[in-house]
């Protein structure tokens, strides 16, 4: 955020709930594309449970580490609200310790007054690896559908100013996503080169249904959020409308479809017309 106001940084990729956080109090920033969708979820000790996907319920009477102000924290609240699961320290309450970044979240799993943490990918498969069972995928979870993570961010003025510069940059993105769904192998040796885990882990986070890595802006998913985490008293509500670009998105989409008749880039354009 320091990076994108000072102008060393031309864009961002920020998570959505700290996005919708910065927006709320008043930083003058936009959010003009996407990147992963779902993909988050909690783990737990094999010795409270035995089964993967035991939902929120194992959590009773349980340390949770996480994150604050953060997709994965949002999500945890919601599911816990739907449950009638309060957060405190009792044996029927989950009492959820806060760390500074998921890393540090997964691991104070090594400590024994931490049962359970929050995950995002690769965390998620890493953990399932070395024995410990995921509480839930939020891809699975109903109220969790479609759950916007981490957005592309950029001063609303830069938007304006050069969005020739960002349509060019976006058109990179979409490109990008065309390889990743058309070559899994190299995509899998390319992010190897920044998440060094076994090949199998990196193909189940990208591809067994987890997550969804998309530049799509999925401006109504977003929304949906933003209204939630106000109502769980994270931020103060807000007009985000002024703050949310689907412009750039959409100029890039079409030139390269204007380019190249092709079903991936369709299928970006049906979706970007159902949830814009």
């Amino acid at each position: 955020m320091n990076g994108i106001e000072s102008d060393k940084l031309d864009l961002a990729f920020i998570g959505s709930v700290p996005t919708l956080t910065f927006q709320s109090q008043g930083h003058d920033i936009s959010i003009f594309g996407g990147a992963m969708t779902n993909g988050h979820g909690y783990v737990i000790k094999s010795e409270f449970t035995d089964k993967d996907e035991a939902g929120v319920e194992v959590l009773k009477g349980r340390n949770v580490a996480s994150v604050k102000n953060s997709v994965q924290d949002a999500e945890l609240q919601i599911l816990l609200k739907n449950a009638h699961i309060p957060i405190g320290e009792g044996e029927d309450e989950v009492n959820i310790v806060y760390f500074d970044s998921q890393k540090d979240a997964y691991a104070a799993l090594l400590n024994d007054s931490i049962d359970a943490a929050s995950a995002y990918s690769p965390y998620t498969s890493l953990a399932a690896s070395q024995g410990y069972k995921v509480v839930y995928y939020c891809a699975h979870e109903e109220a969790l559908q479609n759950q916007p993570c981490c957005r592309q961010v950029a001063k609303t003025s830069a938007l304006s100013q050069y969005p020739n510069t960002y349509t060019a940059i976006e058109r990179a993105f979409i490109k990008a996503y065309k390889f990743t769904q058309t070559d899994h192998e190299k995509t899998i040796q390319d992010v190897k080169q920044y998440i060094d885990i076994e090949d199998d882990l990196i193909n189940v986070e990208l591809y067994d249904g987890f997550a969804t890595s998309s530049p799509d802006p999925d401006k109504q998913g977003t929304i949906e959020l933003k209204n939630t985490i106000v109502e769980l008293g994270y931020t103060e509500d807000y007009d985000i409308e002024p703050l949310y670009n689907t412009s750039i998105y959409e100029k890039a989409l079409n030139s390269i479809l204007a380019e190249e008749d092709d079903d991936i880039y369709k299928s970006l354009q049906e979706h970007f017309n159902d949830y814009e």
